[in-house]
């Protein structure tokens, strides 16, 4: 006590050097901050809103080609490569919720991309639909042999049709699991699962299944030998399609197509402007050879 006595009852001469720390002393709470920060303790900052929407930016000012300058600029990407080996690749950006369900379905181009779809049918092997099936173009048939290939991982086929009358046996195999993921399990909604296989198969041979990721649907649109009609037909069939899955959605549900860009295999994309040709556009004769 006597210290602090002398400490109050010094001239202020001698207090100098205290008075010059005094500034340096900081009073701070238990949390470790200072008194000048208990703004940032009381008032923490807020949190931002997550975005709900996909990102997509304005084409106001994009730079946007028709389909024959993109097929010409992608050409010069492509130079020197085979012309069934290289695909045109359609990329269809939506303005979509993020949590909003997504589009899928299967279109038949009238042009087909690849015609070496493997189509497995899943009905008695030795039974009338089984020889439709072969009739139509399937390369795989059966029940039990085909469940035993794909527990053991033997998935030779990249289309799979389920006979109704078969459904109670693949449902038993239990082959969700494995041919879920890989969107290959028949189901109803999506018509794998029908009375009819003959026509089912005849469907599935050429067509094309797309499906709806990130707020982007992305499909084979055409070889890099197809002509710009044979393209501007793909394009066109596919669009309308996709815009008849949009129209059946829910009227709560706001989905529309936003931008939609041309690619290929080696070649960066080019968003296209919705014409066929421009002023500056070559023969289209020129563009369907490499």
């Amino acid at each position: 006590m006597s210290h602090l006595r002398s400490l109050v009852h010094r001239p202020a001469a001698q207090t100098t050097f205290l008075s010059f720390l005094a500034p340096s002393i900081t009073c701070r709470y238990a949390s470790g901050l200072s008194k000048g920060d208990s703004r940032a303790r009381d008032h923490p900052k807020r949190k931002r809103k997550a975005r709900t929407e996909f990102i997509t930016q304005s084409l106001k000012q994009a730079l946007q080609f028709s389909l024959c300058d993109a097929m010409r600029y992608i050409h010069a990407f492509e130079v020197g490569r085979p012309p069934d080996s290289p695909k045109y690749d359609l990329a269809i950006r939506l303005r979509t919720l993020k949590n909003g369900p997504a589009v899928r379905n299967r279109v038949r181009l009238p042009h087909a991309v690849d015609t070496s779809v493997r189509i497995c049918v899943i009905c008695p092997p030795d039974s009338p639909i089984a020889k439709q099936a072969i009739s139509a173009g399937a390369s795989l048939v059966g029940e039990e042999t085909i469940f035993e290939a794909v527990k053991e991982g033997r998935i030779e086929f990249d289309r799979c049709i389920c006979h109704i009358n078969s459904l109670q046996k693949l449902n038993e195999a239990n082959l969700g699991r494995i041919l879920g993921p890989k969107g290959l399990m028949p189901s109803v909604k999506l018509g794998t699962v029908t009375k009819d296989v003959k026509s089912s198969v005849t469907n599935l041979v050429g067509a094309s299944e797309y499906r709806e990721r990130l707020g982007v649907i992305r499909l084979a649109i055409g070889q890099l030998g197809f002509t710009p009609e044979q393209m501007q037909n793909n394009v066109k069939a596919l669009i309308a399609n996709v815009k008849k899955d949009l129209g059946l959605l829910s009227e709560k549900i706001n989905k529309e197509i936003h931008e939609v860009v041309l690619s290929s295999t080696h070649a960066p994309g080019f968003s296209l402007s919705g014409e066929f040709r421009s002023p500056r556009s070559p023969p289209t004769q020129d563009l369907s050879v490499l």
